[in-house]
């Protein structure tokens, strides 16, 4: 057929001319369209529970927080009720099972041997050292972080801080003995000063980030008008610098004062024959088989901590975490 021809009888539309949109198609008499009528009732419900989650903030609240609070309240808060309702038993001396008996003897004897309070003070005395080294350490590498490094280079050394942290726990424990043992390129042995310098080293960054950050919220402008003023480097720091960084600080110590009164890996692995509050729960865990015991010496770094947490409380250290 020749197109002319059905360009003039129509079935073929001529050229600039739109194409003649196709006749709608209607459902056979007394039928509705299906498709649209279920995709219509699947939308319904939708609209109606974000109209209602809308109107109720206290609801929609509720359910972002649900999976939070559940995580909070049964993995940690739960973990921990378990833990101190476990140091009120004990176990059997003959079959080493549990005796789910209340009893105060865990914590009798944790009390009165002459033993466990040596160990608690020790472990209190490396947490210290420990956060106090990192501090020392810390202030200025984070104060020429925050303050003389240019933007470019900050985001460089922020990258360099972070990076042992994404190195093994383990291999960089191990490498500290390589270091310090006797044929090692220290040669310091092992003991405590080599538990210090390794757990200084391990949780340095957790107080240097803390600080770094505290420093940045630090205006310049303060720093200027104490020059301006006269103030010296050492009261510019004294009288500015330290007391608007002290929460930082401070919340860099809750971390590193933490870690070190728990850590007992690498006390095992450079400690030598020192004991900290970590082995002793540890070595009743595994070798002892004394779970109530081990659980009644745990609840000593945790109520050492709610103290300090609740020491520190009044500084502001706990907004700056």
């Amino acid at each position: 057929m020749d197109q002319g021809l059905d360009r003039d009888q129509g079935l073929i539309p001529a050229a600039g001319v739109p194409a003649p949109a196709a006749p709608a198609v209607s459902p056979p008499h007394g039928k509705e369209p299906t498709l649209n009528t279920t995709a219509t009732a699947g939308r319904a419900p939708r609209r109606r529970l974000a109209a209602f989650l809308h109107r109720h903030a206290g609801v929609r609240l509720s359910l972002l927080l649900s999976a939070p609070m559940l995580w909070l309240g049964v993995a940690y808060l739960g973990a921990l009720a378990a833990l101190f309702v476990t140091a009120f038993w004990s176990t059997d001396t003959f079959t080493g099972d549990l005796v789910k008996e209340f009893t105060w003897a865990n914590f009798q004897d944790l009390f009165t041997g002459e033993v466990y309070r040596t160990i608690a003070l020790r472990s209190v005395g490396v947490a210290a050292a420990v956060t106090l080294i990192d501090l020392v350490i810390a202030f200025p590498m984070a104060f020429a972080m925050a303050k003389l490094a240019s933007p470019r280079a900050q985001r460089w050394l922020v990258i360099a801080v972070l990076t042992p942290l994404w190195a093994s726990y383990l291999v960089k424990a191990y490498a500290w003995r390589i270091m310090l043992s006797s044929d090692g390129v220290l040669g310091w042995g092992y003991g405590l000063t080599a538990t210090v310098l390794t757990l200084s080293y391990l949780w340095l960054p957790y107080m240097i980030l803390p600080i770094y950050a505290g420093l940045e919220r630090l205006p310049g402008s303060l720093l200027e008008a104490a020059g301006d003023l006269g103030a010296r480097g050492w009261r510019t720091f004294r009288t500015v610098v330290w007391p608007l960084t002290f929460p930082a600080a401070v919340a860099g110590s809750v971390f590193t004062f933490s870690l070190s009164l728990g850590d007992y890996i690498a006390v095992k692995i450079v400690g030598g024959k020192s004991q900290l509050i970590g082995n002793v729960v540890y070595d009743n865990i595994g070798a002892a088989n004394n779970l109530p015991f081990a659980a009644a010496v745990a609840t000593v770094p945790v109520m050492i901590m709610l103290v300090y947490l609740t020491a520190v409380r009044r500084t502001g250290a706990l907004e700056n975490l």
